[in-house]
């Protein structure tokens, strides 16, 4: 499915999906297949029970404005800042305290384990923080020597 596409917002800023037998799906959320490895491919469209009512293959395919809400609705929902930079940290025993600059700003984050460092598709990694917030960073060896430097030490 992805020409055909019957995609549009209610008065109440609901994502609204119109399926081939004509019933309306209210509320309906995008949820990507693969997130980080392949983030245009594969993308369900979910009812809040967790029902799948429509799989877009990839985005590409859909005419502009599908395309346009469904992007507005993932970034809405989704929240993995990357690392572009590690500018120190506390120590390099874990528990510490790195501060890094993101694609959306400066913050810290705090690594319990060096476990909290995922290895994905080659070269992708995902750093889990206290918190519970996800880190990414895209390719280690495009990072500028320093942030190379600390990140070695924790692979």
């Amino acid at each position: 499915m992805t020409g055909d596409l019957q995609l549009h917002r209610n008065a109440f800023g609901q994502l609204v999906f119109t399926g081939t037998d004509g019933i309306d799906h209210v509320d309906v959320e995008p949820v990507r297949a693969f997130p980080i490895t392949s983030p245009g491919v594969g993308i369900a469209l979910m009812t809040r029970d967790g029902k799948e009512v429509a799989w877009i293959p990839g985005l590409d395919g859909l005419p502009e404005p599908a395309r346009r809400l469904i992007e507005e609705e993932l970034h809405g929902r989704e929240f993995i800042p990357v690392i572009q930079r590690v500018c120190s940290v506390s120590g390099f025993a874990t528990p510490c305290t790195w501060c890094v600059e993101t694609d959306r700003g400066a913050t810290t984050l705090v690594l319990n384990a060096e476990e909290d460092i995922r290895r994905l598709a080659p070269p992708t990694l995902l750093i889990m923080d206290s918190r519970g917030i996800q880190f990414l960073i895209r390719n280690p060896l495009g990072l500028d020597a320093a942030s190379r430097r600390i990140l070695d030490r924790f692979l």
